[in-house]
């Protein structure tokens, strides 16, 4: 299993962020998860027991990254793992997607991002050792149509994950990309309920809607992206670095 180490998940309240949290924790680590739905939090750290504690963090925030990352060292010590999971979505058409959606689409995937990795870095550089895990999405590797903002930023943390790649590998740090397809997470949710109310669909209409993307013909679950994450942070993945891992059953090759 290798040494156990602290981990840090950013968006570890709900859907892929909670189930890396969970497999982090099983394979024997200590994990801080941090969000801004504090009540959320809690009662994802609850579960998963001693080894787990949450934290309340705004990631576009400097300020604030480093004040939860200070906390976070003082229970579990210096942070070896990072895990960049924090995002959001917005969906529109290029010409009703305003500065303010841009904004907030890089502000939050992509700025998010820069900001608890330059907090992080510090402690992988004193030890020699270090595994950052960004989350990405399919729509860094490809375009989609109505989401402008959103594959914008995340090709932007594919762009960082193969240039911090690069600076970090003799430093004993790797840096890669899980890219999940349409996952079952409240963000598809989101997406299912808005294809019902624009095209009077049923909610099983629309879900195989998404899922035909996939050429399983199937979403990806939470836990299957996961454990890609978990693949990436162990000691055996030295050699893998500033990589773009799509989990999305073929869709992207």
């Amino acid at each position: 299993m290798g040494l156990a180490r602290h981990a840090l998940v950013t968006g570890g309240g709900r859907g892929i962020g909670a189930a890396i949290a969970a497999a982090l924790v099983a394979a024997g680590h200590r994990v801080t998860i941090t969000g801004r739905d504090a009540a959320r939090l809690t009662s994802v750290a609850e579960v998963l027991g001693e080894n787990c504690q949450a934290l309340g963090m705004d990631v576009t925030e400097r300020t604030s990254v480093d004040a939860a990352l200070a906390l976070a060292r003082q229970r579990f010590g210096a942070i070896g793992i990072l895990v960049n999971n924090a995002g959001q979505a917005a969906s529109a058409p290029f010409m009703k997607t305003d500065a303010a959606v841009l904004q907030d689409m890089l502000a939050v995937n992509l700025g998010g991002v820069f900001n608890c990795t330059q907090s992080v870095l510090p402690d992988m550089m004193a030890a020699n050792w270090g595994r950052i895990v960004n989350v990405a999405s399919t729509a860094g590797l490809r375009g989609y149509a109505y989401v402008s903002a959103y594959s914008a930023a995340k090709h932007g943390v594919i762009g960082l994950t193969r240039s911090l790649a690069l600076e970090l590998a003799s430093k004993g740090i790797t840096v890669n990309a899980v890219c999940p397809g349409y996952t079952e997470t409240d963000i598809v949710k989101e997406a299912i309920a808005n294809i019902m109310a624009k095209t009077a669909r049923s909610e099983t209409q629309a879900r195989a809607e998404l899922a035909k993307s996939n050429p399983q013909g199937r979403l990806v679950q939470a836990e299957e992206v996961a454990d890609g994450v978990l693949w990436l942070a162990s000691e055996g993945a030295i050699s893998i670095t500033g990589q773009a891992i799509a989990v999305a059953g073929g869709e992207v090759m």
